[in-house]
């Protein structure tokens, strides 16, 4: 044996361990970038469109709720829906039978559901916005994605 080899030979495979968890580093990282997008639509998703608190919304709930949920801060958002409900119950609609979403795309669903919408009164300015309730129980209409599908986007 040459004097010094195994010296190399371990750097050698110092390296090559290296390269090879930086390159599954990098590898996890390019796999994981897709679900991040996913998962900020579907947390804003969250944050406009779901308040299983409440199971009826006033005029005064819209106004407060449009401003908490950051939708009046430019300008004022036209027309907003809250959906009363749990969640689970919400990504369920995810597993019904795909339709077309108004965008033309197949990956809408649609289920029966408890919601206050809010619709602005055309005669207030942001941030002060005003709305007007109306709470009812119908269908709803939400885009999904992922793997597992999670509602990112209110259709209609």
């Amino acid at each position: 044996m040459i004097p010094g080899t195994s010296e190399v030979t371990m750097a050698l495979q110092r390296t090559l361990s290296l390269l090879l968890l930086l390159l599954l580093t990098m590898l996890g990282l390019v796999l994981i970038q897709p679900s991040y997008g996913q998962d900020r639509m579907y947390q804003r998703f969250l944050r406009q469109h779901v308040d299983p608190e409440v199971t009826v919304g006033s005029d005064a709930y819209c106004n407060l709720m449009m401003q908490r949920r950051k939708m009046t801060s430019y300008q004022c958002k036209r027309f907003n829906t809250f959906i009363h409900e749990d969640i689970w119950n919400i990504r369920s609609i995810c597993s019904t039978t795909s339709i077309q979403c108004k965008n033309g795309k197949m990956n809408c669903h649609e289920g029966v559901v408890k919601v206050t919408d809010c619709r602005e009164t055309g005669s207030s300015r942001a941030p002060n916005c005003r709305y007007r309730a109306m709470t009812s129980t119908r269908r709803v209409v939400v885009a999904c994605e992922g793997n597992p599908e999670v509602p990112v986007h209110f259709d209609r």
